[in-house]
């Protein structure tokens, strides 16, 4: 039985943008939708004629395009608006007026505001410098940044010139960035002297000395002066650049398929995979995204949460394109106090607030009750991302948070710079789903033997081309690492890495990455399966579980990190008989081990692949890709088969 959360109201099916695009697609068209999943399945059937008729709708600035998909049938040779030129920069500042553009926080040390005026000034003047500085189109500029307005001018001022943009966030390990950022040999870096968090100073003078040494491409470092601090040794100050508001540099027009951003693999099972993002690929995937299935207008302000390593920084910086206020927050997210990202959200009228799995759950085990504390008037949507959101979570939200509040898990990745699967105003929320399968999105389910499933898990695939696939990677001349990573289990189809339900009513499921899935006796396990159990068990802090082979079958063995108890009999009864109960016997780990701590990702997420490795003496590379990597010595010469000490 559906358990609905949320219901769209009358305005979602009159006044919001993706009614009012229904209505240009049946008077374009000649066609008679009438609701999402009308609207999806015209999408993927027709899918030259919905990716036009949304580059038209939206208005991307832009130059004729002689066709609107070149070789169809192929998803690795296909491309996108042949003959189109276009700047990225051009359609993000293409408002210039008063309205305040990005409003920002560096916890509780720097905040402040920039009218999109002001934007376009900051962002005019930086480009002209860079030209003097000789960067023009298809230059590689990097950034060691915060989340901060400099960042974002720093990317407007790059894309301007048609120069390509990467980032990683500062709290990367020297050897993380030169992994990163060797690959692409940037000339420019833009950097600060330091950032803020959990209220202590954090100096960047060393590492960014470090990384010059070996950063032999770079001709030029500009360094913010945002900490008490010395600015970093042989850089340009940002606050010295000059005045170039007398100046005008044009923006500079370049192919749809041109790069714009360079992302990065996670880099936890080897050395991260530069991937290469196009400029219009990456403009009409977001625009989409942010316009049709979140429904962001000008009114709107929108916060997620973010570092600028992460691709959330550039689908939030996108929402600029459509006119929306931008809230960067840099720091912590419960410093000084548990509360106060939910009081930036209140003070600065967010109505959309974007955030982790992580957090929510976070907060709903510390006991914090947003409702109980602020008044939300402003906000409409949440959005989460990171990794599966829980029944409870999303139970939690509409019980502590807000009734009227439409909860919308979105699943998607950095390969593709934006989601297969995301929320819409015109669908009910129903607990513990995804609302629908993303427009243009033609995704699947696939059982093991290449067969589609409906409403049973299986690989997530993607059989038609999307605007957003990689142009390519970095030193991959013969598209070798690029069929390696996504086209190797099927061919001519996109194989994602996640496992995924898709169920009649068009709403989906997402059970985390199918390269770290369990196998016991032969049926595929899903890990987020267990940790939805675990989070039943307040007593629990964190968990990872793992797969571990021996002789030729897969143990789950799971790992608990405990708040305040030791793990017990009883309690590792109690864990089992949960599992067994809510999931199936087959889901019963075969130990049950305390640790010290669990390792994540920079960026968030939990690393199940590192711990097996460990657990099987393999080599853990890239360890500056982990923001614990010390932890994993927790896992080292641990006997699995040792009987347990009750």
């Amino acid at each position: 039985m559906k358990s609905i959360l949320w219901e769209p109201k009358k305005y979602h099916y009159t006044d919001s943008n993706i009614a009012n695009y229904i209505s240009y697609v049946n008077e374009k068209y000649n066609k008679s939708i009438t609701d999402y999943d009308d609207l999806y399945n015209w999408s993927v059937h027709e899918i030259e004629n919905f990716w036009e008729s949304f580059f038209l709708f939206s208005k991307i600035k832009s130059s004729k395009y002689k066709s609107v998909l070149t070789n169809p049938d192929s998803m690795l040779d296909s491309y996108w608006f042949d003959g189109a030129k276009l700047n990225f920069a051009e359609n993000l500042l293409k408002y210039r007026d008063n309205k305040i553009a990005i409003e920002f926080s560096c916890e509780d040390k720097r905040s402040g505001s920039l009218t999109y005026n002001e934007l376009y000034e900051r962002a005019n003047s930086l480009a002209c410098y860079l030209k003097e500085s000789g960067i023009k189109k298809g230059d590689r500029v990097a950034a060691l940044m915060p989340n901060v307005p400099e960042t974002v001018i720093a990317m407007l001022a790059t894309s301007w010139l048609g120069a390509v943009w990467s980032s990683c966030s500062p709290d990367f390990g020297i050897n993380g960035v030169l992994d990163r950022f060797t690959q692409i040999k940037p000339k420019i870096l833009f950097t600060s002297n330091g950032y803020f968090y959990k209220g202590k100073t954090i100096d960047l003078n060393s590492k960014i000395l470090n990384i010059k040494k070996k950063l032999k491409s770079l001709k030029l470092i500009v360094s913010l002066d945002l900490i008490d601090a010395e600015i970093i040794k042989d850089s340009v100050n940002w606050n010295n650049i000059g005045d170039y508001k007398d100046k005008k540099v044009d923006f500079t027009q370049i192919s749809f398929s041109d790069p714009l951003y360079i992302m990065y693999s996670s880099g936890t099972t080897g050395k991260p995979k530069s991937i290469v993002h196009s400029i219009g690929g990456t403009l009409i995937q977001h625009l989409k995204e942010l316009t049709l299935h979140t429904d962001i207008k000008r009114s709107d302000s929108i916060l997620y949460f973010t570092t600028c390593g992460w691709m959330m920084w550039n689908w939030l910086v996108s929402s600029l394109a459509v006119g929306a206020t931008i809230v960067l927050y840099d720091g912590h997210p419960f410093y000084p106090k548990k509360e106060s990202l939910l009081k930036i959200v209140d003070n600065l009228k967010v109505s959309v607030f974007g955030t982790s799995a992580k957090y929510i759950s976070y907060l709903e085990q510390e006991n914090i009750k947003p409702i109980d504390r602020f008044k939300f008037k402003s906000l409409r949507a949440i959005l989460s991302t990171g990794s599966p959101l829980s029944e409870e979570s999303y139970q939690f939200v509409y019980n502590f948070w807000g009734r009227d509040i439409q909860l919308s898990s979105i699943s998607g990745g950095t390969d593709i710079i934006s989601c297969f699967a995301l929320g819409v105003s015109i669908k009910p929320v129903i607990n513990g789903k995804l609302q629908s399968l993303g427009l243009g999105m033609s995704v699947k389910s696939y059982d093991e033997h290449g067969n589609v499933n409906i409403a049973k898990k299986g690989e997530l695939i993607c059989d038609r081309p999307f605007p957003s696939m990689p142009i390519y990677f970095l030193n991959d001349d013969q598209k070798k690492l690029y069929k390696k990573a996504y086209f190797e289990v099927y061919e001519n189809i996109w194989t994602h890495g996640d496992y995924i339900s898709i169920y009649k009513d068009g709403t989906v499921k997402i059970f985390g990455r199918s390269d770290t899935t369990l196998n016991p006796g032969g049926v595929r396990i899903g890990t987020a399966e267990i940790y939805r159990v675990l989070d039943m068990f307040k007593i629990i802090d964190d968990s990872i579980v793992v797969g571990y082979n021996y002789k030729n079958d897969d143990l789950i063995i799971l790992f608990v990190k405990m708040i305040d108890l030791s793990l017990t009999k009883e309690i590792v009864k109690q864990i089992r008989k949960k599992i067994k109960i809510n999931c199936s016997p087959r889901h019963v780990p075969f130990r049950i081990i305390q640790i010290e701590d669990i390792p994540y990702t920079l960026n968030g997420k939990k690393v199940e692949i590192s711990v097996r490795n460990t657990l099987e003496g393999k080599k853990i590379t890239n360890l500056d890709a982990l923001a614990n990597p010390e932890c994993l010595s927790y896992y080292k010469d641990i006997d699995l088969m040792k009987e347990e000490k009750w």
